[in-house]
């Protein structure tokens, strides 16, 4: 029996989700400074926003090869979002979840709902879902707009597609309501710890 007062734990997945404008990217770059994490950088098939960086934002990739990641069945999940693929490459996440370290990953619904079907045990022991949803619709609105990198058509889809997003927060094991940026932050962190306190994670 370990008697250790800081036994071994399991890592823990941490999936966080939102719609467009839900305030996902300012809270990801505000948990960064903790370093008590790993972010796990997806793959997709769009173009670079302005600023974004190959392998730190994503891993920007042409149709082709994602294709090719999927038919060697190297992704945790995928799905097409807003005409474009994104995936989360299923070795890396479980690298870290083996070696005991938490892993975050930013997905839409579509990926979170593939993970929670995942025929892998270290993956569905170690998921802890989590969707960040904004007050209203006009708010998703408003932060769009600010953001400034989509046309009228595009804003136009992600905001139906965020209507219908906010309509399944039900389906996560935590719903964060965003209210600012400091309180988005207190909230996940408060899940974070909560669920590294879990009894059943730690290994005996």
């Amino acid at each position: 029996m370990n008697n250790s007062l800081s036994p071994k734990r399991q890592g823990i997945l941490f999936v966080l989700s939102a719609p467009s404008g839900g305030g996902k990217s300012t809270l990801l770059k505000r948990l960064k400074p903790f370093g008590d994490h790993q972010y796990s950088v997806s793959c997709t098939t769009r173009a670079p926003r302005p600023g974004e960086v190959d392998g730190t934002d994503y891993h920007f990739l042409t149709r082709s090869q994602f294709e090719q990641e999927i038919a060697n069945d190297n992704l945790l999940e995928w799905a097409e979002v807003h005409g474009n693929f994104y995936g989360t490459k299923k070795s890396a996440v479980l690298e870290h979840l083996d070696a005991g370290h938490d892993v975050i990953l930013d997905i839409d619904i579509q990926g979170a709902e593939s993970i929670r079907r995942s025929n892998d045990p270290r993956i569905l022991s170690a998921l802890v879902d989590v969707f960040l949803t904004p007050g209203s619709v006009e708010l998703v609105e408003q932060r769009l707009r600010k953001r400034g990198t989509e046309t009228e058509e595009q804003l136009a889809i992600r905001i139906s597609n965020a209507v219908n997003e906010m309509a399944q927060w039900n389906r996560y094991a935590f719903r964060i309501l965003s209210t600012s940026p400091e309180a988005d932050l207190e909230q996940f962190r408060a899940i974070m710890l909560s669920e590294r306190n879990r009894s059943a994670r730690l290994l005996t």
